[in-house]
C-alpha cells in the first residue's frame, strides 16, 4: 500500500508540474494517467458531452503527434478539462501558449492563441443566440469583398452567400465577423443588404468577434436554394495586413476580393492557405494589383476545411 500511495503522489506531482509548464501533450497524458482512464473510456465520456473524437486522435494528442485545432476539437479539450477534473482553461491555456512561442510574430498576423480564443468566444455567442452548430445550410457559393480604407484599416466586409437547405424550416443564418487586433465591435454596424434583415447582434470586445442573426423572409424546405447578402462596417482597428477566411466544413466555391483605397496601396500582395490554426502557411502565390480598381482576388473552386486568405505588405 505505501508503494501505491507513493506512485499516486508521484503521478499527482507530475500532473501539477505539467499543468504549470506544459507542454499540452505531456499534461494531457499525465491527466489521463492520474485518473486511470483508458482512452476508450475517455472517448465514451466525451460522447456524453456531445463531442465525437476518435481513440486514434486522442492517442495522437497525448503523444504530441497532432494538436487539437478545429472548433470541434477545442470543444473536446474543454470537455476533457471537466472529465479529467482539471482547472478550467488549463489545457486550453497550454495549447495557446505553446503555439504563441512558435507563431509568426509579424504584426497583424493572427496567432494561434487569438484563433483559439475567438473559437471559444464564438461558441458562447452562438449559445446566446440559440444557434445550432449545424446551420441546416450547405454553401454553394460565397463571395467576400473586403475594402481597405485610406488609413490602411479594414473598413468594410461584404458577403454574398448562395446556399441550399438540407433540412426543413431553416429561416436564418448567423454571420460572424472577426475584426483585426484592436478592433471595437461596439462600433461595428451590420447591414442586411438583400433577402434578409438583421436580428440579434452579439459582440465580444476582447477578441473583436461579432455574431449577428440574419433573418430570412421565408422558411426554407430541404433542397431549397437561397441567396442573401450582408455587410459589416468596421474601420475600428489600426493598420490591416491580411484577411483570413476559415471554415471547418467543406463547401462550394469561395471568392475573396480585397480592394484598396487609391491613396493607400500596398507594395506586395500574396494569397496563402493553412490547413489548420496550428499548421504552417503554404500555397503562397503572388497577386498583382489590378490597375483600375486597385484590387486583388482569389478563387477556390471547392472549399476545404482550414484557412485561405490574402496578405499584403505596406513597405
Amino acid at each position: 500500500m505505501p508503494h501505491a500511495t507513493q506512485h499516486a503522489d508521484a503521478g499527482t506531482a507530475e500532473l501539477d508540474s505539467a499543468l504549470r509548464g506544459g507542454p499540452f501533450h505531456v499534461a494531457l497524458r499525465a491527466a489521463i494517467a492520474a485518473r486511470g482512464l483508458p482512452l476508450q473510456r475517455v472517448q465514451h465520456h466525451l460522447s456524453r458531452y456531445g463531442v465525437k473524437v476518435g481513440v486514434t486522435s486522442l492517442s495522437y494528442w497525448q503523444q504530441g503527434a497532432r494538436r487539437p485545432q478545429r472548433p470541434e476539437s477545442l470543444r473536446a479539450v474543454r470537455a476533457l478539462e471537466e472529465i479529467l477534473q482539471l482547472p478550467e482553461e488549463s489545457l486550453i491555456r497550454l495549447l495557446a501558449e505553446a503555439d504563441d512561442r512558435a507563431a509568426d510574430r509579424r504584426s497583424g498576423v493572427r496567432s494561434y492563441r487569438s484563433l483559439i480564443e475567438a473559437a471559444g468566444v464564438l461558441e458562447r455567442l452562438l449559445a446566446e443566440l440559440g444557434a445550432e452548430r449545424e446551420s441546416g445550410l450547405h454553401t454553394l457559393g460565397h463571395h467576400e469583398r473586403v475594402r481597405i480604407g485610406a488609413c490602411r484599416e479594414l473598413a468594410e466586409r461584404e458577403s454574398h452567400h448562395i446556399v441550399r437547405a438540407y433540412r426543413d424550416g431553416v429561416d436564418r443564418f448567423v454571420a460572424v465577423h472577426h475584426g483585426d487586433p484592436g478592433s471595437v465591435p461596439d462600433r461595428m454596424t451590420v447591414h442586411a443588404l438583400e433577402n434578409c434583415r438583421t436580428g440579434r447582434v452579439r459582440r465580444h470586445h476582447d477578441t473583436g468577434v461579432l455574431a449577428a442573426e440574419l433573418l430570412f423572409d421565408t422558411r426554407l424546405r430541404s433542397g431549397d436554394t437561397f441567396l442573401f447578402r450582408y455587410a459589416v462596417e468596421d474601420g475600428t482597428a489600426g493598420v490591416s495586413r491580411e484577411y483570413v477566411h476559415g471554415t471547418d466544413t467543406p463547401g462550394g466555391q469561395y471568392a475573396l476580393q480585397v480592394c484598396f483605397d487609391a491613396g493607400a496601396l500596398p507594395v506586395r500582395c500574396h494569397r496563402f492557405t493553412q490547413h489548420s490554426a496550428a499548421a504552417p502557411r503554404g500555397g503562397r502565390q503572388e497577386l498583382a494589383l489590378s490597375g483600375r480598381h486597385h484590387s486583388v482576388h482569389l478563387v477556390e473552386p471547392r472549399v476545404r476545411s482550414g484557412y485561405v486568405g490574402i496578405a499584403w505588405d505596406w513597405e
